[in-house]
């Protein structure tokens, strides 16, 4: 079992990216929600992750840093600088001393954010780390670190307090001694974000590499200040660029062209400085110290010094890091809210940022379409819609297939039951109805406010960005809609009514303009005492659950005429109830994810109820599997096996199969990144992430029938799940498609020394393929990953079979038959075995049975085998598949018998030549080639007329491709072909009694 990706390919926010002189075709790039780091070798035509399965305990990259002296040495400091609401935290500092094939963890576990590391050009030991500590509360490890043995050891050289840490560092390019430090007071809490103080901000030097430091005052503002950055460059040591945030008129682009000694204001240009916590970046060029770039929501350039500036058009808006080759500046690799991006042309031309697998998802729901769909809000882009495996329109060209589907970057994206061509969308607060079909959003926006920018206690309705939407599973007419009320549609969204009193705690201390103590930052990101997660219980619609992000959760057991406020008594306050799962197996049983990090709560809050919320029981000590530091977000109970239970939380995805008494971590290769959402559809485990887009894992047959009997067993083979009849190709890569096919898992103990035999048997007791394991040391053959070219060519040509062969190991296996015959005909009425073609035909819609063997031990699984419900929506019945398989199965004999002649005739035709009687060897050979010339088309010349067996395999290719009843045409072309060939193998028959055989 491993989870799979299916994209999207369009990527998520970038914060750090990096590159070297001396290899300037490759760069990295470190994304910010929990995509980890990524390499490039082609100027960014390709990315690779490099940090997945090297222990990365967190994702979220702030800072990449290669050593100017070794190109092989990379530091890596995690945890992005930009705080905003859907931060992932920092777990420390790696390094690799092989350009990123490993990595060693260096620790500074507790530094939270790592907004810089900066390596001595001459010395890779010496290492230099700006930390900004725990994003949401006071902690020690913070401010700038230094490491003199490569990270070995840390020394902390510069500390302003336990709020204020170090968010950038610059060392000057002539003299590695003299250092530029920021340091930041920032806090991020549920209803605000803190930027700012006025004793402790501001920006250091140490000219004796970090032993001591200096304050710069001299023209900066003084007081109160916030977040800022730096920028020097080696066209001229003394020039000194900072940004920096403060109030009024005293914020925008200082330089100092005395290395920091003195400043002056060059330039408040309206837009540089916007939303100071989120941006605050500045790059000099490496060559004209005049050139200076400013990342913000737009991407801006200055030719004077900073005095002036020009907004330039990226691949993305909202641009967070620059990297300037220091020999040829016109190559650069930036990092903005789409991704990464390369020019080698100064910025007239970027490379795409649609083949980076990095989405930051809110949350995931699926639709009823087959194959089912995916749907999200990606932040910094749109709600998207992905198919779970290749849908008939997407044809091979799956990689960049995705669909936005009204509302915007904050989801959700909610398909209608029953009817996936309405989705029910969100943006920022703002309800939706798009159609697929016109392309069209119906906008229903409950109040009609406008948000952004006001104290949400004076809102009528407060609205958080991420806001739920609920269809009723009983009656899909039925739609709500959460503030901190819950609103209630009936009609697609054109009215709304209220069904519910305030349901949050709105406590007044937390009710205020966010942002401060300079800079208001008030888009609905912090919007407090609002309706975080709402459920109608799939047993009653008069029971609805909803629980608020500011603690606590209520339910109603009459439609919304009375509420109870259910929230457990030992659960602290204030915490965001992210998730709620009602049961589907019992009707008062109901669990609930609650996330307390924004308090600087790590804890993981997992709770069950069975009496409607009137008791609780904490499923979660940090002592049972899921570790104490790991926040909760989502929690879903198996809907085919009880108290099967599935959490996700920000380091990772955990799996009890005893409801919640005991867990363990279930990564089943699916990297580390923050689970957003989980949905358990047909069978199928899927998730969303913080950074790394949609996974699923694929049937959880074995996981419902897994059980410890199975233990003491030698032998399991698991029930498989229904299997449809498809005939897509699978693929690897992102997106990643399974084989299509019955899926078959069974458990071997050891690997035997006897046989062992996987088979199909159909209705009729008939074999339809039989599969031999072998060991990886045994197989020397590998056909899964063949040529797809020749079965889309519309030519004569060898169908392949992609079956695979059946891979032994000890533990659980895994197989999955395509669902065909063998290419290689069986022994036919009168024994006589062919050749046969690359694919066999498919077999019927039915049941079937698997039988594995092990030497005398044998055991048995039902299967059944389905029609794909598209092709029974055009039409195509069983008895016109039926017919399609029996007519394949003729040609593909007739194919094999053609070419077990034309085999036998190139035998002989070999004896011949070593014959010593020439003038019969002559006239012998003569014949012999003219039979041959009748089947094998030749190889000589341009388009020469193709003959029996190539007429009879493109005949083939024409009924196979596709579930069909075969035309009147196919049949008669065959009976044409059969029957020369049954003139061309009696021709060869008479010639037997000459010897020839």
């Amino acid at each position: 079992m491993e989870f799979r990706t299916v994209g999207p390919t369009r990527g998520g926010r970038v914060t750090a990216v990096e590159g070297h002189r001396a290899h300037p075709h490759k760069f990295y790039m470190g994304a910010a929600g929990g995509s980890g780091v990524w390499k490039t070798e082609d100027y960014g035509q390709s990315w690779t992750n490099i940090s997945d399965g090297h222990g990365f305990a967190s994702t979220s990259i702030g800072a990449i840093e290669v050593a100017d002296s070794d190109t092989s040495i990379i530091y890596v400091g995690t945890g992005t600088d930009g705080i905003r609401a859907n931060v992932t935290t920092g777990k420390g500092m790696y390094k690799s001393t092989d350009a990123g094939e490993s990595w060693t963890y260096l620790g500074l576990e507790d530094a939270g954010q790592i907004g810089a590391v900066e390596v001595h050009p001459e010395n890779p030991d010496r290492v230099y780390v700006a930390a900004l500590g725990h994003p949401f509360g006071p902690n020690p490890q913070r401010g700038v670190f230094r490491s003199t043995d490569g990270g070995e050891n840390w020394e902390k050289v510069l500390f302003a307090s336990d709020t204020t840490g170090a968010i950038d560092l610059e060392l000057n390019p002539e003299n590695p001694d003299e250092i530029y430090a920021a340091m930041w007071r920032a806090e991020r809490k549920p209803w605000t974000i803190i930027s700012g103080a006025a004793k402790e901000n501001g920006l250091y030097k140490s000219t004796d590499g970090g032993d001591t430091w200096k304050k710069l005052t001299e023209g900066l503002p003084q007081g109160l200040t916030g977040k800022a950055d730096f920028a020097v460059t080696p066209a001229d040591p003394d020039r000194v660029y900072a940004l920096f945030e403060a109030p009024d008129e005293e914020e925008g682009l200082y330089r100092s062209d005395d290395r920091g000694e003195s400043w002056t204001l060059v330039s408040d240009t309206s837009g540089i400085m916007n939303r100071p916590f989120y941006f605050t970046n500045v790059t000099a060029d490496t060559k004209n110290p005049d050139k200076v770039y400013v990342g913000n929501v737009r991407y801006w350039v200055s030719v004077d010094g900073g005095k002036t500036f020009e907004r330039r058009r990226v691949t993305h808006a909202d641009v967070h890091d620059l990297w300037v080759n220091p020999d040829n500046p016109d190559i650069q690799i930036q990092g903005n809210d789409g991704g990464a991006t390369v020019t080698l042309d100064g910025g007239k031309t970027w490379s795409t940022q649609h083949n980076q697998p990095t989405a930051e998802l809110y949350q995931v729901h699926v639709d009823d379409r087959f194959p089912y769909w995916l749907y999200a809000g990606q932040q910094d882009n749109t709600t998207i819609a992905v198919p779970s495996l290749p849908p008939a329109e997407s044809d091979l060209a799956t990689g960049a297939l995705w669909h936005d589907i009204g509302g915007c970057e904050t989801g959700p994206a909610v398909p209608t039951p029953n009817n996936p061509n309405i989705t029910y969308a969100n943006c920022k607060g703002r309800f939706g109805q798009y159609n697929w079909e016109t392309g069209q959003e119906k906008q229903f926006w409950v109040g009609a406010e406008y948000m952004y920018g006001r104290n949400p206690a004076e809102l009528s309705y407060r609205f958080q960005r991420v806001v739920p939407i609920e269809v009723s599973p009983h009656d899909s007419s039925v739609v709500y809609n959460t503030s901190q009320y819950v609103h209630k549609t009936e009609n697609g969204g054109q009215t709304w009514k209220r069904i519910s009193p305030d349901l949050t705690a709105f406590k007044p201390q937390y009710q205020m303009p966010s942002g401060g103590p300079i800079t208001r930052d008030i888009t609905g990101e912090e919007h407090y005492s609002t309706l975080y997660s709402i459920q109608e219980s799939p047993h009653d619609p008069q029971v609805i659950w909803v629980g608020a992000n500011d603690g606590p959760v209520h339910i109603t057991r009459n439609g919304g005429e009375s509420w109870t406020d259910i929230t457990p008594k030992d659960l602290p306050p204030n915490g965001r109830v992210d998730a709620i799962e009602p049961s589907p197996h019992a009707a008062g049983t109901a669990y609930i994810a609650v996330h307390r990090r924004f308090l600087d709560d790590f804890s993981p809050y997992i709770y069950k109820t069975e009496d409607y919320g009137k008791s609780w029981t904490r499923l979660t000590t940090g002592e049972n599997g899921i570790p104490a530091d790991f926040p909760t977000r989502v929690i879903r109970e198996d809907p085919d096996r009880k108290g099967l239970l599935y959490a996700g939380t920000d380091f990772g995805f955990f799996i009890s199969f005893d409801d919640g008494a005991h867990w363990q971590q279930l990564q089943y290769g699916l990297p580390n990144s923050p689970i957003t959402d989980i949905k358990v559809h047909r069978k199928d485990l899927v998730l969303s992430t913080m950074g790394r887009g949609f996974w699923i894992l694929d049937n959880l047959s074995l996981l419902h029938q897994a059980d410890e009997n199975m233990i003491s067993e030698s032998l399991h083979l698991f029930r498989p799940r229904d299997a449809y009849r498809m005939r897509y190709r699978g693929s690897r890569g992102v997106p990643e498609y399974i084989d299509a096919g019955a899926m078959v898992d069974f458990y071997l103990e050891v690997l035997p020394d006897e046989p062992v035999v996987l088979q199909f048997i159909n209705e009729d007791g008939e074999t339809v393929r039989n599969f031999v394991g072998v060991t990886e040391n045994e197989d020397q053959t590998d056909n899964e990953e063949g040529d797809n070219d020749e079965i889309n060519m519309m030519a004569p040509g060898t169908i392949p079979d992609y079956a695979g062969d059946l891979k032994l190991k000890e533990g659980h296996n895994r197989f999955i038959w395509n669902l065909r015959y063998p290419g290689e005909t069986v022994p036919s009425e009168d024994g006589e075995t062919y050749f046969g073609v690359g694919a066999g035909p498919m077999t019927v819609p039915g049941s079937y049975t698997v039988k594995l063997s092990v030497g005398s031990q044998t055991v048995e699984q039902p299967l059944n085998i389905l029609i794909d419900p598209r092709i029974e929506e055009a039409g195509v019945t069983q008895s016109d598949m039926v017919a399609q398989m029996k007519h394949n199965l003729k040609v593909r004999d007739a194919i094999g018998k053609a070419q077990r002649i034309a085999a036998e005739i190139d035998s002989a035709r070999s004896h011949l030549q070593e014959s010593e009687d020439g003038e019969v060897s002559s006239a012998m050979m003569e014949k012999l080639n003219e039979l041959h010339a009748e089947l094998v088309t030749s190889e000589e010349g341009s388009y020469p007329p193709p003959m029996l067996i190539d007429q009879l395999e493109y005949m083939y290719y024409m009924t196979i491709r596709a579930d069909q009843r075969p035309g009147s045409d196919a049949y008669s072309r065959y009976n044409t072909l059969k029957k020369e060939l049954d003139r061309i193998a009696a021709e060869w028959d008479s010639m037997q009694p000459l010897g020839t055989r």
